[in-house]
């Protein structure tokens, strides 16, 4: 627990517009992914055949859709950035792991990785001093 509230500490006083616009923009980019994945079925069913085989795949349609669609809104408001951050890894690496599986899209690997990177920041820096968070935590 100290850990996180030191890193709390060094992420406020070194708040910046700057990577405030980057959590935003990362937010809007997940709420964008998860409309389109429930849009669009048959592009999703494409990125999902080298996983067909695997017991409940239409499970992870589901956790797909939806982790990106609520964990992108609470990351754009800065509401617990973290655990909405911690809900993309699986979602990331299976993204990542696919181009491997599957057939190789250098272009697709290289936006997962740049996603997957972006999280893991905000995983380690959180929602920063202009978000729900601060606020929250400033009306105690």
């Amino acid at each position: 627990m100290g850990t996180i509230k030191t890193w709390n500490k060094w992420a406020n006083a070194h708040s910046y517009y700057g990577l405030d616009l980057l959590r935003v923009t990362l937010g809007v980019f997940l709420i964008v992914k998860g409309v389109s994945f429930m849009s669009d079925l048959d592009a999703f069913i494409t990125a999902m055949q080298p996983y067909e085989n695997l017991p409940g795949s239409w499970i992870i349609l589901h956790y797909v859709a939806a982790a990106h669609f609520v964990g992108g809104f609470f990351i754009v408001i800065g509401l617990l950035t973290r655990w909405a951050v911690a809900f993309q890894f699986p979602i990331l690496f299976g993204a990542i792991m696919t181009n491997f599986l599957g057939d190789m899209v250098p272009a697709n690997l290289i936006l997962a990785l740049v996603i997957f990177l972006a999280c893991v920041f905000f995983f380690v820096y959180g929602s920063g001093k202009h978000s729900a968070d601060y606020y929250l935590k400033m009306q105690q």
